[in-house]
């Protein structure tokens, strides 16, 4: 009786530590795929900060660790905080290698896609990024927002492969005023 307590309290430490340690395991026996290591949003930036304006870009960059253990499929952005909707021209979304100010070679998007239920923009690449790269995702709104504040987008990235999970990277922020600046 005491082997068998012994062997489920060891059971559930080792579980518990197998979770939530920041190596998740690739294959989790339900065909699921993770990342080994988490994606991390490194900046958003728009090129033109102020409110009610056309011809702005916003800027998302991501770096994939070399050992994030799988390549990235998808991106989705949400919008989650700022006063008006951002509508983005969809069709002129791009996607490079490094970052705004430091652009490399193109990324192939397959498609872009809006989820008008929840506000979700999901960019689908094909080939898959794989470890080891940093890259931007540049996308055109249709007009700045109407009014000035502080505009979230909850970032998630989903890896290459059978029955993705998506991993929340944080959130990307914007801040659109009266005056406003312009990115290099």
């Amino acid at each position: 009786m005491m082997g068998l307590r012994f062997q489920t309290i060891l059971g559930v430490i080792s579980s518990t530590l197998v979770l939530s340690s920041p190596l998740l395991a690739l294959n989790t026996g339900n065909n699921l795929t993770l990342f080994n290591y988490s994606p991390r949003l490194l900046d958003a930036v728009t090129s033109l900060s102020r409110i009610r304006v056309e011809g702005a870009t916003y800027y998302f960059t991501v770096q994939l660790p070399t050992n994030v253990g799988e390549s990235l499929q998808q991106l989705t952005l949400q919008q989650t905080q700022g006063l008006d909707t951002i509508y983005f021209y969809l069709d002129d979304t791009l996607a490079f290698e490094g970052t705004p100010v430091n652009r490399d070679d193109d990324l192939t998007i397959a498609r872009v896609k809006r989820n008008l239920d929840n506000n979700t923009i999901a960019v689908i690449f094909d080939p898959p990024i794989p470890p080891g790269k940093t890259f931007t995702i540049a996308m055109k709104p249709k007009s700045n927002p109407e009014n000035s504040g502080n505009y979230q987008f909850a970032i998630t990235a989903y890896p290459a492969g059978e029955n993705p999970q998506g991993l929340y990277l944080g959130l990307g922020r914007l801040f659109f005023t009266q005056k406003g600046d312009r990115f290099p």
